[in-house]
């Protein structure tokens, strides 16, 4: 598998936030957000394919994948929406485009309606944005994390394993799946990982569901049409809110389109950047 090293940092209200940037610098800057519980390195393979053609910034959230993970940290919705629009003004970009994935989705959304964040265009991928959201087991982690810390490591790793293969249509590289995972494990991984579910919360995406019409910029909603997290009923309905968006569905794909199905997903970005 691809190796995926973000090497420089920044410093945000909600800890570091590791990040990098691929392409020429004079090229159109695009922004790519991932979902929960992932990390930029589901992007790895379309951000080196954007990068032909645009300027690409990737970053792990702060409580996400190589990005600072501690005790009493913030990193809810409302926190990385924040986060996310002070990344742009630390990078300079005024108006760059935007893909967002699952969650990733959600703090685009609430960075650009409540921050000001400002886009020349915006695709979400999956996104986390309609209620009702969360899945069973999402609520019942929710409501019980300190019981669910507590888990025996393995036991632990067992349930996070399975959890993420499930985001996959196709079935996820053993390698591609270990990558995924490892960031959940270890003393620090482990209560990273319930505290952001435990943080999690459709109120966050109530305060602007009700804004989607204010959107004037071009907008593409890609899904996976075999999503079992978030069904494809939901990329219609969000579709319908949105003012002239477009919804792409790509087959064969779950709610990992990244893995699933990266080159019919860099296609349709591509088509919708340039």
């Amino acid at each position: 598998m691809q190796d995926w090293t973000l090497r420089k940092t920044h410093q945000s209200d909600s800890g570091e936030v590791r990040w990098d940037v691929l392409g020429d610098e004079g090229a159109d800057p695009v922004v790519l957000l991932h979902g929960t519980p992932f990390s930029s390195y589901v992007w790895r393979g379309v951000a080196r394919a954007l990068a032909a053609t645009h300027r690409v910034y990737v970053w792990d959230m702060p409580g996400y994948g190589t990005s600072e993970m501690s005790d009493g940290q913030d990193v809810s919705l409302a926190a990385q929406g924040k986060v996310f629009t002070g990344l742009l003004e630390f990078w300079g970009l005024d108006e760059p485009s935007v893909v967002a994935h699952d969650f990733g989705g959600a703090v685009a959304l609430r960075a650009h309606l409540l921050h000001g964040a400002r886009y020349r265009r915006l695709a979400l991928v999956d996104p986390v944005a309609l209620a009702p959201w969360g899945s069973p087991f999402f609520r019942l982690v929710g409501a019980n994390a300190e019981v669910f810390e507590q888990l025996p490591p393995a036991l632990h790793g067992a349930l996070v394993r399975e959890y993420v293969t499930s985001a996959s249509h196709r079935g996820l590289h053993p390698a591609a799946l270990d990558a995924l995972v490892s960031p959940w494990l270890g003393d620090a991984g482990q209560p990273a990982f319930y505290r952001q579910i435990a943080q999690a919360g459709q109120r966050y995406t109530d305060e602007v569901q009700g804004r989607y019409g204010e959107l004037s910029l071009p907008v593409l909603i890609c899904w996976g049409a075999e999503d079992t997290w978030i069904p494809q009923a939901k990329g219609h309905e969000l579709a319908d809110l949105v003012p002239g968006s477009r919804l792409h569905l790509i087959e064969g794909a779950g709610h990992l389109v990244q893995e699933d199905a990266p080159a019919e997903l860099t296609a349709a970005l591509l088509g919708h950047l340039s």
